[in-house]
């Protein structure tokens, strides 16, 4: 098997059990199981000291309020020591008066990184690239988001993404593009013939058979 082949094999997957860690960080150990039972949003950044996940980290900790009322943690990691994590946090809230309120994985190892496919060699072979994983409460991998090293992440959209997941599990149901809450979500298409023929009549927001909205 090729590095490449040995890389993608290591990548993980959606709907199966996201990678276990056990591992350093600005607050103390940290492992997989602490999040038992609470939405966590893993994302790795390419350097500490950086402009722009120096960005990504200040949106990320204004927004840590509204990630924690939807049952939310959030972790970052990089391939930086602790020491230049504790550093880099203080120089945040210095310079832009925004404290960091998440945990920081000390990932020196790229243990972790080489676990969740944070590492492209077309990219680098010794930083993250900026990757976010979004894991349930029954630590399953629920979607993964890569962006390259130039571009910052929207955390708005990861506020989006994660309502629009927890609304899909409650309800059952799908959610359009650009969804927003309070918005129609599509109801699933029906898998028979039979059930197809009876969708026009079923009290939705019909388009066709395979294509139907409703309110929550």
């Amino acid at each position: 098997m090729s590095e490449a082949q040995a890389q993608r094999s290591a990548m993980p997957r959606l709907n199966e059990p996201a990678p276990e860690f056990d591992t350093k960080t600005t607050h103390g150990p940290r492992k997989l199981s602490d999040y038992k039972g609470k939405w966590l949003v893993l994302f790795s950044h390419p350097a500490d000291f950086t402009p722009v996940c120096t960005t990504e980290f200040v949106a990320f900790s204004k927004a840590h309020p509204r990630f924690q009322a939807m049952n939310c943690e959030l972790l970052g990691l990089s391939i930086d020591s602790n020491f230049a994590h504790i550093a880099w946090a203080r120089s945040i809230e210095q310079n832009f008066g925004v404290k960091v309120p998440f945990p920081i994985i000390e990932d020196l190892s790229m243990k972790v990184a080489h676990a969740y496919g944070m590492i492209q060699p077309g990219a680098s072979d010794t930083s993250a690239v900026r990757a976010t994983f979004f894991i349930d409460p029954d630590s399953k991998l629920r979607a993964m988001v890569y962006y390259p090293m130039s571009n910052g992440r929207s955390i708005e959209e990861f506020l989006r993404l994660l309502e629009a997941l927890q609304t899909s599990d409650k309800h059952g149901v799908a959610t359009p593009e650009a969804w927003k809450a309070g918005e129609k979500v599509i109801v699933p298409p029906p898998q028979t013939q039979a059930a197809a023929e009876a969708r026009k009549g079923e009290g939705y927001d019909y388009t066709d058979w395979y294509f139907s909205k409703k309110a929550l």
